[in-house]
């Protein structure tokens, strides 16, 4: 993996680059579309092609416990699976010892949780999750990570750090050991929680240890927009400014740009496709709740300013009629709609930060959102 840099804002820290991997080139800045088990709800990869995502993200817990490595290895790993050649990003499960913190308990030498859908007791140690994610065949591969929850006491923060950290040192010495170092990259993340202290150790300490690229991790969890913010522009100053910065599970459109701003490169998340499918849609314009009444005889595009095929073919009313309907349909239209504006929205970004223009996106997204 190369990662360059061929714009800069000069108002800001925000940069345009390319990610290149054996599998293509990522321009950024860049959404990844969540494809948590190997599916992107309501749209098939032929949609994700059409709309012209460079990458899209997995998760490692949940393809390890569904489909399983047995049947991911003897086919030649997901994209074979699911037949998509492009770059494939695998977070590592870690995010799920947060998310599914009743089904699991954390040691210093790893994770034991019990599986969600059948209560199977399973063990996930740094070495362990890497070895998924070869079977994976993941392009972009992360480390497993302990993310903690808000509020939370800086000792707890800091033991989630230590860990982390220890975590990422084993990791790193694996993958170099173990791993083709072009084909599959390792990422670190960065926890701490809502504390700079432990947030700087973490990300100088992980620096240190090399890592292709770095994450900020365990931010968006419910903590006020105000952390969100500081901790984002903090963190961020303390991480190599050539390697690739990764924001993960960000996706509304003012947390992004807030981010771009600040020298972050890459963002996912499942907000977009969670929200089309409740009715609720991002606009040129802001936000669309789909569901509201006074569009049931509103015969204007959902967006006059988009191109993509929803627009182009369908009123306000007939969307809102899907929706009402429950129809299968509505979720398909609104979620293709969604990914299309974020798509085309961090194209934006891209362009505005090579022209000189950044400031002005930053200003006319600020107002509408």
């Amino acid at each position: 993996m190369e990662f360059k840099i061929i714009g800069k804002d000069p108002e800001s820290n925000a940069r345009a680059g390319e990610l290149e991997t054996v599998r293509g080139t990522i321009k950024t800045p860049v959404f990844m579309p969540v494809a948590t088990r190997a599916a992107i709800r309501a749209l098939s990869f032929r949609d994700l092609e059409e709309i012209g995502f460079d990458i899209i993200l997995s998760n490692t817990y949940h393809l390890y416990i569904r489909p399983g490595t047995a049947l991911l290895k003897e086919i030649g790993g997901l994209h074979k699976f699911i037949n998509f050649e492009k770059p494939l990003l695998t977070d590592s499960g870690g995010f799920q010892v947060f998310s599914l913190s009743d089904l699991c308990k954390v040691f210093d030498n790893g994770v034991e949780f019990r599986s969600h859908l059948d209560g199977s007791k399973h063990f996930f140690t740094p070495e362990k999750v890497l070895d998924i994610q070869k079977i994976i065949g993941s392009d972009i591969m992360m480390v497993l990570d302990q993310c903690t929850e808000y509020p939370v006491n800086e000792d707890k923060a800091g033991e989630a750090v230590e860990r982390t950290l220890n975590w990422a040192s084993l990791s790193v010495e694996y993958w170099k050991d173990r791993f083709d170092l072009n084909k599959q990259s390792l990422f670190a993340i960065v926890q701490g929680g809502v504390y700079p202290r432990l947030r700087k150790e973490c990300a100088q300490r992980l620096v240190e240890l090399d890592f292709p690229g770095y994450a900020i991790g365990g931010l968006s969890v419910g903590e006020p927009k105000g952390m969100y913010m500081d901790i984002t522009e903090f963190t961020a100053q303390h991480l190599p400014p050539d390697k690739p910065r990764y924001m993960m599970g960000v996706g509304s459109p003012l947390e992004i740009l807030f981010a771009v701003k600040n020298g972050i490169d890459m963002f996912d998340c499942v907000m977009p496709t969670r929200i089309a499918r409740n009715g609720t849609l991002y606009t040129s314009e802001g936000r669309v709740n789909i569901k509201s009444s006074g569009y049931e005889r509103d015969f204007s595009s959902l967006d006059e300013k988009c191109c993509c095929y929803v627009c182009r073919n369908y009123t306000r009313s007939y969307l809102r009629h899907l929706y009402k309907m429950g129809e299968i349909a509505s979720m398909i239209y609104l979620t293709y709609h969604n990914l299309f504006f974020m798509k085309n929205f961090m194209n934006e970004i891209h362009d505005g930060i090579l022209s000189g223009n950044f400031r002005k996106v930053y200003k006319k997204w600020e107002n509408v959102y």
